[in-house]
């Protein structure tokens, strides 16, 4: 039997990288893609180092041609996808009087409108399969708006819809759909250069305030192998010392 086939889109430096080693350790072939293609090929020299299959993609998730093409190469060259998590991020912050339209558009674009070409593409081939598996990457502000994150927690927003309209769509036909609320800091230089710019302290946290982005895809992994009887949409992860 082939190896099952997982895509991520938006296979960035931490969340991305740790569910693609992940999946691969667990015997997945997995493609990776990433709007700088070549910035993946250490991930995927990692990757093959530990024994596993990994191909790497430009891929410009907000437009549509890229989109399609790449899902059709993986396709055509790779194998039947039986997995794609559309973890592109998109997080900035701004006053809203300081919001200009092109930031407003562009993260829109990343965090909602590329989630859309994604799920529609990984439906048209799952579902004449009657098999298959869709997760989508949320926040904090997938729930809640906060102050400075009137464009963040619209595309979130917006995204977290998107995924419960496909669960429901798609449920019946056997493809499991499941949006995750990732709300805390993750732990990559990018937080802890914004705890710099807070005036917190940064490279002195307590242990496990901060997500390992290891043991985030350890989560994707377990969703992946739930018993269809009992599918979960929408798992939300926190350290224990996240306040909610």
């Amino acid at each position: 039997m082939s190896a099952p086939t997982a895509l991520i889109v938006g296979a960035g430096d931490y969340i991305g990288a740790a569910i693609a080693k992940r999946f691969a350790s667990g015997g997945f072939t997995v493609c990776l893609g990433r709007r700088n293609g070549d910035k993946l090929a250490s991930l995927v020299a990692d990757i093959e180092a530990s024994g596993g299959v990994a191909h790497g993609f430009t891929l410009d998730a907000r437009d549509e041609e890229s989109v399609t093409s790449v899902f059709a190469d993986i396709e055509k060259t790779v194998g039947p996808l039986d997995l794609v998590i559309f973890n592109v991020g998109g997080n900035v912050r701004f006053p809203i009087r300081e919001t200009t339209a092109r930031v407003y558009r562009k993260v829109w674009e990343m965090a909602c409108f590329a989630g859309f070409l994604t799920g529609r593409e990984a439906a048209k081939y799952m579902v004449p399969r009657g098999k298959g598996s869709i997760f989508f990457t949320g926040a904090t502000a997938s729930l809640r708006g906060s102050a400075g994150f009137a464009a963040f927690s619209s595309a979130k927003w917006g995204l977290r819809a998107l995924a419960q309209s496909m669960a429901r769509e798609l449920g019946p036909e056997n493809i499991h759909v499941a949006h995750l609320v990732i709300d805390a800091g993750v732990d990559t230089a990018f937080v802890r250069d914004i705890r710099r710019q807070q005036g917190l302290e940064a490279d002195d946290i307590p242990e496990d305030v901060l997500m390992n982005p290891t043991s985030v895809a350890e989560a994707y992994w377990t969703l992946y192998h739930q018993s269809r009887d009992a599918w979960t949409f929408e798992m939300d992860l926190r350290p224990y010392g996240e306040s909610w």
